[in-house]
């Protein structure tokens, strides 16, 4: 019997697979600064986004929707762009000011309402109607647009849910074409993401970095749009209406702190604010949050030890972050960790052995994760005089196959 057990025994333990190696992670990340934090608004609602993300990483006061006021001018812009695009350059198609613009433009201007001057039978191109839009907030020219691409305005508004539905952007509605109805209305969150579009859409882009000195027969525009230049900022849409308060979208940079470094490029939203002060006081305390911010912090540091590996009979490595990931210093609040590591016994220096992520409001920021020495088997001396858990592993390997 003790012939037999000798013959089962050493070839079990000899020739049998190892116990895992214990895993521990760490649970803060490692060598992270202090981030600075964006100042928002506590009126109304507020949001920012970081130039290419799709996900504001900040947001102050209300989350429920507001009146845009005429920022629902832009979506007017983008929805007409969407049946007859135009592109950067281009005068566009042109239109004949028929009767039911020219009182559009009577009703808006005698209700005291932004409008651009238009006369029967006067010929403005798609471009001059989107600068009158956009930079003129001019109603009576939205209700033009409007039904110059789709027919009337109520089939707008159709094609406007439709399209605001195809962009994921289900926290704005239209009510109007203008913003001038309190129903209209949307989330700081998705009127940052919508500003996204606007800048991606050559046409606007273009209007907004080039307003013109004049319009049709060289009638005159006022840019409403341009706020706080000083400041680094561009507007996108500046308006107010009694529901709605006084509304601001706009984009902004800052330079980076560092030699050669990428500015801070973001855009942000002031839904609601009581009045032209307080907005100001708001977006120079933001401006100022973002020179602190404009810095990079460490959210994944190449080499940092990001879990431990410990074998039964000592031998111990490390797993090590192969990519190294940074982040604006204003955007990487509210960081979270997760390490997941795979199980082994022995391996190889420099084997995939789990991953790192962060997670930021922003997005998630990840690296694989490498051994940075080989855990080894550790001879037939060790197996032979440990057999519970030689044994262990055993029955374990039997039982899961």
């Amino acid at each position: 019997m003790a012939i037999l057990a000798v013959g089962v025994y050493a070839p079990a333990t000899l020739l049998g697979p190892l116990p895992a190696a214990s895993a521990t992670t760490v649970s803060e990340l490692p060598g992270q600064t202090d981030a600075a934090a964006p100042v928002l608004a506590a009126d109304g609602a507020s949001a920012v986004i970081l130039a290419g993300d799709t996900t504001p990483f900040a947001q102050g006061g209300s989350t429920e929707a507001l009146p845009l006021a005429s920022i629902a001018k832009l979506v007017t812009a983008l929805v007409v762009l969407d049946a007859k695009p135009l592109a950067a350059g281009e005068s566009g198609e042109a239109h004949t000011i028929g009767t039911p613009d020219y009182q559009d433009y009577i009703d808006y201007s005698g209700g005291g309402a932004r409008t651009v001057v238009v006369f029967p039978k006067e010929q403005w191109t798609q471009r001059e109607m989107l600068q009158a839009l956009i930079l003129g907030s001019s109603n009576n020219h939205a209700d033009t647009l409007a039904r110059w691409a789709y027919g009337s305005v109520d089939d707008y508004l159709t094609a406007a849910s439709a399209w605001l539905g195809a962009q994921g952007l289900d926290g704005i509605t239209v009510a109007d074409a203008t913003g001038l109805s309190p129903d209209s209305r949307g989330t700081a969150a998705d009127v940052t993401r919508l500003a996204a579009l606007v800048q991606a859409e050559p046409a606007i882009a273009e209007i907004l970095a080039n307003p013109p000195s004049a319009l049709v027969n060289n009638r005159g525009v006022s840019n409403t749009t341009a706020y706080l230049a000083e400041e680094g900022i561009t507007g996108i849409s500046r308006s107010y209406t009694d529901e709605a308060g006084v509304c601001l979208l706009f984009t902004a940079s800052v330079p980076a702190p560092e030699p050669d470094g990428e500015p801070l490029a973001f855009s942000a939203v002031f839904l609601g604010s009581p009045d032209y002060d307080t907005l100001e006081s708001d977006v120079r305390a933001l401006m100022e949050s973002a020179v602190a911010g404009a810095g990079t912090v460490p959210l994944i540091a190449q080499g940092e030890r990001y879990g431990e590996f410990t074998a039964p009979w000592g031998a111990t490595a490390s797993a090590v972050a192969i990519t190294a990931q940074s982040r604006r210093a204003w955007a990487a609040q509210d960081a979270s960790l997760l390490v997941e590591l795979d199980e082994l016994s022995t391996a190889q220096l420099g084997r995939i052995v789990g991953s790192v992520s962060v997670s930021t409001p922003g997005g998630e920021h990840r690296s694989r994760l490498e051994l940075d020495r080989a855990i080894t088997d550790p001879g037939p001396a060790w197996r032979l005089l440990n057999p519970v858990p030689m044994i262990t592993a055993l029955l374990a390997s039997v039982q899961g196959s």
